[in-house]
């Protein structure tokens, strides 16, 4: 089954690193704090912020000087887009899978494999019986895969990858505009299975306009 991909330490310490460096807590040549007093910082383990340090060495920020300690030699460095998606206002994430959502349900319509499909409808029925029992949390998680499971399906790669890194800030947006309730979810339950039906029968026009439907419904 599709899983939202979770960040590891050492990457959450790395962006947390970028933001210092272009923000300016740390400027060029300066000398960043020791393995110790970064693991208090961040909360991490010393692997965590090895991997970390190695993250923004190859990218040519940091550089380390055996025995010297390790120092910011460069801020030329792009934001990663999960970065600046997670940083994002509440309606821009919305405005990004907006944007996405009738392309990747058409596109899935017309790609899709049995096993996808199979994917798709089990957190369609997951979805719905979290929605029943009001189960919120789980709720959201589960109509967030199941869009994921869509998009996995889409057959292009690299919107793929746009739309997972959308995803993620998707819960954020169920939290604060649903307030640990599922009455939306279980209305648009209908629509849901319709998508569903439309991708199964690689109708592409009507997926599209049941995934638009949907989008501005529940965000």
């Amino acid at each position: 089954m599709t899983q939202i991909q979770k960040k590891t330490l050492a990457q959450e310490v790395a962006e947390r690193l970028t933001e210092g460096i272009l923000n300016e807590t740390y400027s060029i040549g300066d000398q960043l704090p020791t393995e110790p007093e970064l693991m208090k910082v961040y909360g991490v383990g010393r692997s965590s912020i090895r991997e970390a340090i190695k993250i923004l060495s190859i990218k040519g920020v940091l550089s380390v000087q055996q025995g010297v300690g390790t120092f910011v030699v460069s801020k030329n460095v792009q934001e990663s887009l999960e970065i600046q998606m997670s940083n994002a206002e509440i309606e821009e994430v919305e405005e990004v899978r907006s944007l996405l959502e009738s392309k990747v349900a058409a596109k899935a319509a017309l790609n899709h494999t049995e096993a996808q499909l199979k994917t798709i409808k089990e957190y369609l029925d997951l979805r719905n019986k979290f929605a029943e029992e009001n189960m919120a949390l789980e709720c959201y998680q589960a109509d967030i895969n199941f869009h994921l499971s869509i998009a996995e399906a889409c057959g292009n790669k690299l919107l793929k990858e746009i739309y997972k890194i959308a995803s993620r800030q998707v819960l954020r947006v169920f939290e604060s505009s649903h307030k640990n309730n599922t009455e939306a979810f279980r209305i648009s339950q209908k629509l849901h299975a319709e998508l569903y039906e439309y991708i199964r029968n690689r109708d592409a026009d009507n997926a599209a306009l049941i995934a638009e439907k949907i989008i501005h419904k529940l965000l």
